[in-house]
């Protein structure tokens, strides 16, 4: 019997994970071209959904919204680092896989595009790249 590469197995759980990322994320139900520039909602004030949440106490609702945005990330990091990109390189990375989902859901109206989400989405990228080369 033939031993599977290891490495095959880890790329196509990433880009499983990319996929699955990006149907909770962008290609959500709504997604559609006939909302093509028609439903998209920009957010730029920092935590401006989140304050009233925790003024609520809906605490699961601002620990799955925050703390998701971060986890979610955190294996595009450690990806980044195990294929020999540097820290620096795996922050420009996950800012720019953030942005591309943040302007996706603006183009197709399935989400608010925030500018916490790009902050906190480049957080869990320093965290997944800070842990994995640690171990590297």
């Amino acid at each position: 019997m033939k031993k599977k590469n290891p490495s095959i197995i880890i790329h196509g759980i990433f880009s499983l994970y990319l996929l699955i990322l990006f149907r909770i994320t962008v290609f959500r139900t709504g997604f559609g071209f006939q909302n093509l520039l028609q439903n998209g909602t920009l957010n730029l004030t920092l935590f401006q959904e989140y304050i009233p949440l925790i003024r609520q106490g809906q605490l699961f609702r601002f620990f799955y919204l925050f703390v998701g945005n971060i986890i979610w990330f955190l294996p595009l990091g450690s990806y980044l680092i195990w294929t020999g990109k540097t820290k620096k390189q795996a922050i420009y990375y996950g800012l720019f896989v953030s942005f591309s989902i943040e302007s996706l859901q603006y183009l197709f109206g399935t989400g608010i595009s925030e500018l916490d989400d790009l902050i906190l989405n480049t957080f869990g990228t320093w965290i997944g790249a800070s842990i994995l080369s640690n171990f590297l």
